[in-house]
């Protein structure tokens, strides 16, 4: 897990070149220009989304978790709580390996706040419950890139 400020993302270059590749478009200008629709880095090995959604209670959300993929959650609007745990520590409950999803539900071992300028990565081995919501509903959005770094 990397939990840092979006200036900082460049410090972080040279664990995998496709986490470099994501890590030099954490800049105002290409977030401004990601929508809802997937743009493509990288092909399926590199790629952004925004999403918008109203944050819920923690009992209306579980963790996932991916076996190829790290995720780099940006927030560009608004605040969320998220959750990190160990994916063996939770009980999985529904999985599609096509996709590269695996979901759990449990107790996370790490929590945190993830606001406007900050960045979340998480690694294969990192299960995350994001979308829960501070001191009630709030709308967010983010960009979150999804980066393969273990192949076939």
């Amino acid at each position: 897990m990397i939990y840092a400020k979006n200036k900082d993302a460049p410090a972080y270059r040279g664990i995998h070149p496709n986490l470099d590749l994501a890590l030099d478009h954490i800049t105002p200008e290409f977030l401004a220009g990601v929508g809802p629709e997937r743009t493509e880095l990288k092909g399926g090995d590199v790629y952004a989304t925004r999403f918008t959604y109203e944050t819920v209670p923690a009992e209306d959300t579980f963790f996932e978790a991916h076996k190829k993929y790290l995720d780099i959650h940006i927030m560009v609007d608004g605040s969320e709580g998220v959750e990190i745990a160990p994916p063996e520590a939770l009980e999985e409950f529904d999985r599609t390996e096509a996709n590269d999803f695996y979901a759990y539900r449990g107790r996370g071992h790490y929590k945190l706040t993830l606001s406007p300028g900050d960045f979340l990565t998480v690694f294969p081995g990192d299960a995350h419950r994001i979308k829960m919501q501070l001191d009630g509903p709030e709308t967010v959005s983010k960009v979150v890139f999804k980066v393969r770094i273990i192949d076939d």
